[in-house]
C-alpha cells in the first residue's frame, strides 16, 4: 500500500510568493513577488534595475508599521521579518539623503529623482524655510518646470496650479513670480533641475 505524504504548514510557506507594491516618487506604482527568506536589498534592485538607475547609493525602500512609524527597510535582512504589517506588502522609493554636491550627480536620472523628492518634502512642510527663502525655492522650481518666463505663454496666475507649499498664500505666488519672471531666466534642462537642490543645500543650516 503505497503511503501519502504531506508536506508541513511550514515547508509550503517557504515557498509562498508576497506580492509587494512599491510607490515611486512621481505617485506610480510597480509590484514584485518575494519570498519569505528574501532580503530588503532585491527590492531596492528591482526598483532601479526597473529605471535603469546607476546611482543607488541615495535610494532607499520606506515602510510604515501599524502604529504609523516610517522606517527604512534594511538590505541585508529579510523583508518578511522587518515588515509588521498584513500581506500584501505596501512601500515606497524614497531618497535616503541628499548628496552634498549636487553637480557631481554624473547621471541626469539621478538629478530628476532628487528634484521629485525635494518637491515632494517641500509640499508635505517636510523642509521649513522663512518666506524669502521659500519664494526663491518656489521660483526655482518653476523654473525647472516651465523654463524661462514668456508673458505670450503665461498668464497673470500661471502659477495657481502649482501645489508648491503646504500653505501656499498669494503673496507668496506673487514673490514666486516676481523672482522666476526677473532672476532665473536662461537656466534650463539639468542645470535648472538640479537649481533647487542647490539653493536648499545653501540655506540649509
Amino acid at each position: 500500500m503505497k503511503m501519502l505524504r504531506f508536506r508541513s504548514p511550514s515547508i509550503r510557506s517557504l515557498d509562498q510568493e508576497i506580492l509587494c507594491t512599491i510607490r515611486l516618487l512621481d505617485d506610480s506604482e510597480i509590484s514584485c513577488s518575494i519570498q519569505r527568506d528574501t532580503k530588503g536589498q532585491f527590492l531596492l534592485d528591482h526598483v532601479c534595475n526597473h529605471y535603469n538607475l546607476l546611482e543607488k547609493d541615495y535610494f532607499g525602500i520606506r515602510y510604515v508599521d501599524p502604529e504609523k512609524q516610517r522606517h527604512w527597510l534594511e538590505p541585508n535582512k529579510p523583508v518578511v521579518r522587518q515588515m509588521k504589517s498584513q500581506q500584501p506588502y505596501t512601500m515606497c522609493f524614497r531618497v535616503k539623503f541628499y548628496p552634498h554636491e549636487p553637480m557631481k550627480i554624473k547621471e541626469e536620472l539621478t538629478r530628476y529623482l532628487l528634484y521629485l523628492q525635494l518637491k515632494r518634502d517641500v509640499y508635505h512642510g517636510r523642509l521649513l524655510c522663512p518666506f524669502a527663502e521659500a519664494a526663491y525655492l518656489g521660483a526655482c522650481i518653476i523654473q525647472a518646470e516651465l523654463g524661462d518666463y514668456d508673458p505670450e505663454e503665461h498668464p497673470s496666475d500661471y502659477i495657481r496650479d502649482f501645489k508648491l507649499f503646504p500653505k501656499q498664500s498669494l503673496k507668496l505666488e506673487r514673490k514666486i513670480m516676481e523672482i522666476h519672471k526677473n532672476e532665473l531666466r536662461q537656466f534650463y534642462t539639468l542645470q535648472t533641475i538640479m537649481l533647487p537642490l542647490l539653493f536648499w543645500q545653501e540655506t540649509e543650516p
